[in-house]
């Protein structure tokens, strides 16, 4: 096995710094500060509502208040060390704030979409956590209706901005992995019965839950399958209706992907990984949240010879790169690099994957 940390660091952080954001938990920033993005969020019931905190230890961003219209929720944020200290305030209320720029839209995914619907009808950007509700055709309108704005719809998928994630697409960008042929995504975890109750609500389950981060790496390297074959079934011995064991494969002319995502795996964060197989070398980043790749390659790239490396990367952040993306798009310093057209086939492929209406 061949270390190569020291030039996965360089095309890292040549990579990152396009971004303009570093390799730690930092954010980069020029000397002279910027003029603070002002930013809200409405709701608290997503599963990573509490990503505020990122905002609000950012320097781009001043948080300017919260909205949750759900009385118990509220109640049970306002001792939560993410919401603390902040005004609070109805949807409206948050929407009509003096120069507010952007909204995180956090709410229990039923009422994604339309609060994010809201927003963008006041103007706004959205960063639009996971997933894009159930209704395809709503999920167009409002991207559509932002690009007729040339407001940004930031989706929540944790991984766009992983390390390994970010090191891969300057592989295949320099086609060193030759032609892509397979590949395979795993993200598994134990899910708790009381969560399992909560998630039974859409017929995707756990696939639609937890597989969009997937999908969205996937459709990021092969674009659009030609066919999605899901597989979606309950599994468990837990007496309830959770679909809670999913799989679904994808393809394309020359390629195909597999898509695995269960509520009942041990250790399930460890084996979380994406391993991406071309003609001329195979990548691999496992585990997906503490990143670290293999790299095999048949011929020399760049410092790389032929043969295995394995790579040590920085530690991931979940959100914090996506925040310091966010603000640049917004300042107008960068065009978003996941498209209008991208957003729209990820969704449309996760209610595939999940056996769900398109």
């Amino acid at each position: 096995m061949q270390q190569n940390r020291r030039e996965a660091l360089k095309q890292l952080a040549a990579s990152l710094s396009l971004l303009g954001i570093g390799t730690g938990p930092q954010l980069a920033h020029a000397e002279t500060p910027k003029p603070r993005i002002r930013v809200g969020q409405i709701g608290v019931g997503h599963a990573h509502a509490t990503k505020l905190s990122v905002y609000r230890n950012s320097p781009d961003y001043e948080v300017v208040g919260i909205a949750e219209p759900d009385p118990q929720l509220r109640r049970r944020a306002e001792t939560t060390a993410a919401y603390r200290g902040l005004p609070w305030m109805t949807p409206e209320e948050l929407v009509r704030t003096p120069g507010l720029q952007a909204v995180l839209v956090e709410t229990e995914v039923r009422h994604l979409l339309d609060t994010a619907e809201m927003c963008i009808d006041a103007g706004q950007h959205v960063h639009l956590d996971k997933p894009a509700g159930t209704s395809l055709p709503q999920f167009e309108r409002i991207l559509k209706n932002a690009e007729r704005q040339g407001l940004m719809v930031q989706l929540g998928y944790m991984y766009r901005y992983s390390p390994g994630v970010i090191l891969l697409r300057e592989f295949l960008r320099q086609g060193w992995l030759g032609e892509i042929f397979e590949v395979d995504a795993v993200m598994s975890k134990v899910i708790d019965p009381v969560t399992r109750r909560q998630l039974a609500e859409f017929s995707g389950g756990t696939m639609f839950e937890l597989g969009g981060h997937l999908v969205d790496l996937v459709v990021g390297i092969l674009g659009a399958p030609e066919k999605v074959t899901p597989l979606i079934q309950h599994s468990s011995p837990i007496a309830d209706d959770l679909n809670d064991n999913g799989l679904a494969m994808l393809a394309w002319p020359k390629a195909n992907a597999t898509i695995r995502s269960s509520a009942q795996e041990v250790d399930g964060f460890r084996r979380r990984h994406l391993v991406v197989c071309g003609t001329e070398g195979t990548f691999q980043i496992q585990p997906l949240d503490d990143p670290a790749v293999i790299l095999t390659l048949a011929e020399p790239r760049g410092e790389y010879v032929a043969g295995t490396h394995t790579i040590s990367l920085p530690k991931f952040h979940r959100y914090v790169a996506d925040a310091a993306d966010m603000a640049r798009i917004i300042r107008g310093e960068k065009p978003s690099d996941f498209s209008y057209e991208h957003e729209r086939i990820v969704q449309r492929t996760l209610l595939q994957c999940s056996n769900m209406p398109v």
